[in-house]
């Protein structure tokens, strides 16, 4: 079979992206799936289906009936959100397959299979330090205000962005990154929210600190999966290639290597998977949390399964961060008043002799408040969002004071006291339901199981002009797996997508193996252009939205 042939499995063919290669198209990435399957996904679906309503029931049965709207609301909003997963699926999670099948260590279909359990697994074990930050690159008046119009626009124009964009990269088998098209959608909406108010109501655009902490990474994870996967690989090479010949060795057929080296590969396979789970997957949860706090907040804003004992540490360290940043001499400042300090000063990133007495005071609101609560979940309705509002501010707050360097002047005892009762904001406002977890894994999972091949055929033909030995499979995927969990670590959304292209071209660099120029072109020029298109894509969704709400 001619490499020209290999994608035409799809109703439309995506056209070849390089032409004259020495490739030749996997047997096996056309196995078919075994009959088994089927029913074993179909429990599965089932089950994870049936958890989701279930849990999603005994929510809303704790709150006031919702009026139809805000249910039709809810509904198309989660089935967007997930919608966004779903594409994700198909698109990100098939480059962590594409070196299994290629060097035959696993059948293409029970590659999927593993895969996609493997994601479901990462997702379900995520910390959701990366969907929050994802949140926080937003306007603060659009996430403090996120029940408005103009959040439910927001949501909406940034979801729909990154579907369409991703849906036409993978429609031409090019793998561009899910993580970029967030990050431009997201930096579109609040360019054009900026734009359209700024004048009148001085609202922000995007935390422009966050972006660029979170364009870093997006930049620098491919140059560091290429440079590393080359290294590993000549490592690899020099170690093992008197031992170990078959691992420099392409594929003879639809034969799989030896049981050393296909336990490696499935290993790798792995752990990129578990780990774009992990990272990837937050991306739709803090957008699914953002959409429930807005329709659902008595349900959804506050963390109602912290115990007593959190309960009172919550009040006690807010009371004492209170005492330590309050200005001496100076009147206890009025709530009202320290809350719109604390918003400009988030939206302008400008520090005034207000700031710190603004967050004194919000912060003894915050233990006040709490203290006579007792429990999180009998905070009444109507304080839930000012609440969870309170708290946000409080922490974005804190957290731009310390990275402006102003509170420097506390002691080390006050600065952990401070950074304690920071971390128990986030445990009272970032928390992410199960059930939540649950919905996004299976999203990625029915993505993967559904629209793979393309992709995989890409990054397993269309990189390199020879085919993937076993051992440029291993290094490439090694690399992924660990440069995505560090990402994960520091809460930073990374491109599975360019980690693992880069590292399968750095290992054919290596390996003298050559590149496919006009593929690669193709990939860098997906890289360059899907943070405007997805900005132009955002904006242009959340002006047209705004003209009906």
């Amino acid at each position: 079979m001619n490499h020209q042939a290999s994608i035409v499995t799809e109703a439309h063919p995506a056209p070849a992206i390089a032409q004259n290669t020495t490739n030749s198209s996997s047997k096996n990435i056309h196995l078919p799936a075994p009959q088994w399957f089927k029913y074993v996904f179909a429990l599965v679906v089932l089950a994870s289906l049936t958890y989701i309503g279930v849990q999603l029931t005994f929510d809303l049965s704790q709150v006031p009936p919702l009026s139809a709207f805000s249910f039709i609301m809810l509904g198309m909003a989660l089935v967007i959100a997930l919608g966004f997963e779903f594409v994700n699926g198909f698109h990100d999670t098939a480059n962590a397959v594409a070196t299994v099948i290629y060097t035959n260590a696993m059948p293409a279909p029970v590659a999927v299979m593993w895969s996609g359990f493997f994601n479901f697994l990462g997702v379900l074990t995520a910390s959701g330090a990366v969907a929050y930050g994802i949140i926080a690159l937003l306007p603060v008046e659009l996430i403090l205000h996120v029940d408005s119009g103009a959040g439910f626009a927001m949501v909406f124009a940034l979801l729909l962005a990154a579907i369409l964009w991703n849906l036409g990269t993978w429609f031409f088998g090019i793998p561009a990154s899910s993580s970029h098209t967030m990050i431009g959608s997201i930096i579109g909406v609040g360019i054009m929210n900026q734009l359209l108010h700024s004048a009148t109501d001085g609202v922000s655009g995007v935390d422009m600190g966050q972006v660029l902490k979170v364009a870093k990474a997006l930049f620098f994870s491919p140059l560091i999966g290429f440079g590393l996967a080359a290294a590993a690989f000549l490592l690899l090479k020099l170690v093992m290639k008197k031992r170990q010949k078959e691992l420099f060795a392409a594929p003879e057929g639809n034969k799989p290597p030896s049981f050393l080296v296909r336990t490696l590969l499935i290993c790798t396979c792995t752990g990129v998977s578990f780990a774009h789970g992990s990272n990837d997957g937050q991306k739709g949860m803090g957008l699914i949390m953002l959409i429930l706090i807005g329709i659902v907040p008595l349900a959804y804003s506050l963390n109602k399964t912290m115990d007593p004992a959190q309960v009172q540490s919550f009040a006690a360290l807010s009371e004492k961060t209170a005492h330590i940043l309050a200005v001496d001499h100076q009147p206890a400042m009025p709530e009202l008043q320290a809350r719109d300090v604390l918003t400009k000063f988030i939206q302008t990133h400008k520090y005034n002799q207000q700031v710190m007495p603004a967050v004194a005071s919000l912060s003894n609101h915050l233990g006040d408040a709490v203290a006579s609560y007792g429990s999180m979940a009998k905070v009444p309705e109507k304080a839930t969002v000012n609440l969870r509002n309170d708290m946000y501010l409080s922490n974005a707050s804190l957290k731009e004071l310390d990275k402006g360097n102003h509170l420097t002047q506390l002691s080390p005892a006050q600065k952990a006291t401070v950074d304690d009762y920071r971390q128990n904001l986030d445990k009272a406002t970032q928390y992410i339901p199960t059930w939540v977890k649950v919905a996004v894994a299976l999203a990625l999972g029915l993505g993967t199981m559904v629209g793979w091949k393309r992709i995989v055929v890409t990054v397993g033909e269309r990189i390199g002009k020879t085919h993937l030995t076993y051992g440029q499979g291993m290094s490439a995927e090694l690399v992924a797996m660990g440069t995505i969990i560090a990402a994960d670590k520091f809460g930073l959304p990374v491109s599975t997508t360019h980690v693992l292209n880069s590292a399968v071209a750095g290992t054919m660099t290596a390996n003298k193996s050559g590149l496919q120029w006009a593929t690669v072109k193709s990939i860098l020029m997906a890289w360059v252009l899907t943070l405007p298109c997805a900005m132009v894509l955002s904006a242009s969704l959340y002006w047209l939205f705004l003209q009906f709400v």
